[in-house]
């Protein structure tokens, strides 16, 4: 999995259509709804494969055509055009295009509480907090080097002591010993290099003051308007099946090899390892996709860091709360 902040980059583009691969599957129900995801299909999206599978979203109502992303897919362009009705995004794309273009978004849930997004490195040659970055070359996207120094900002590091270099996603120079450390998903990128024979470490931006969500919840201002009732069943069944998939992370992956994840070019292994590692990042006291008040501060807090205003107002926790 690329990381998503890059494969959302989304300014300048709110008139653009997007390739929609979709897995065709239908719950028979009375009410269209068109659910973009964020990426291929992988582990992140566990709980909305099987809430489809099991019929959840039919005993709310809904017929849930779900699409596939992937980097050519620019989830926000999708509820603009009306091609969906709801998508995944991170705030930061989201927020900057209601900022600075006056996109009609809602953030309403946040499946990550905490962003998967993380620096990775080698277990021999361990870097386990901002400070062991001093004299490290770092490979980081370009467009992830704004959060990578808002997190050395905030620990109190210089940022001219870390030599950041241009990462394309392949954790093949870190294995060989050509940087010290990628910027990466820690959900999945360790379980490639533990494939390779190497054993990776990794730490995460969130626990070192880049708190912000990922994969929010979004819709337009208009089908809060219009379809609320539609989308706040969209949350309970969604819910229900991320409980579902929980209760057994490391079982339910091989069920849907044959269907979901047929043709990916992953091994289920993988998407067991994934599928692991990102419930800490998402379970919470208020529920899956909740947003609390403290969390919603934190993210305002680091996208300032980052030159984005974010405000309480860009954040809606009312559908959330109606179905409790």
């Amino acid at each position: 999995m690329n990381l998503t902040i890059d494969r959302r980059r989304f300014l300048g583009l709110l008139g653009a259509t997007a390739a929609f691969p979709a897995m065709g599957r239908h719950a028979h129900a009375a009410t269209p709804f068109n659910f973009q995801a964020a990426w291929i299909n992988d582990a992140e999206f566990m709980g909305y494969f099987l809430a489809i599978d099991k019929g959840y979203y039919k005993d709310e109502g809904l017929d849930v055509t779900y699409f596939s992303g992937g980097p050519d897919v620019i989830p926000e362009s999708t509820i603009i055009t009306g091609k969906a009705d709801l998508t995944l995004t991170t705030p930061d794309t989201t927020i900057k295009a209601i900022v600075e273009q006056g996109a009609p978004f809602k953030i309403i849930g946040a499946q990550y509480q905490k962003n998967p997004i993380g620096i990775v490195s080698l277990a021999k040659n361990p870097i386990m907090e901002p400070k062991d970055l001093i004299g490290k070359t770092l490979a980081v996207p370009p467009v992830n080097v704004i959060s990578v120094e808002a997190m050395l900002k905030i620990s109190g590091v210089d940022r001219a002591q870390v030599n950041i270099v241009p990462y394309a996603y392949d954790p093949t120079p870190l294995i060989k010993g050509e940087i010290d450390a990628s910027l990466d998903f820690t959900t999945n990128v360790p379980f490639t290099i533990q494939q390779s024979g190497a054993e990776a470490v990794s730490f995460l931006l969130y626990d070192f003051g880049f708190t912000i969500f990922n994969d929010t919840v979004v819709v337009t201002e208009e089908a809060l308007k219009t379809k609320r009732k539609e989308i706040a069943g969209f949350l309970k069944a969604s819910r229900k099946g991320w409980i579902e998939n929980f209760k057994d992370p490391t079982g339910y992956p091989a069920t849907l090899a044959d269907t979901w994840f047929k043709g990916t070019g992953r091994s289920i292994e993988n998407e067991v390892y994934f599928n692991t590692a990102q419930q800490p990042l998402m379970e919470t006291d208020g529920g899956f996709f909740s947003m609390s008040e403290e969390a919603i501060a934190a993210n305002i807090k680091a996208l300032a860091a980052v030159g984005i205003a974010a405000k309480r107002e860009h954040f809606d926790t009312t559908v959330l709360e109606e179905i409790g």
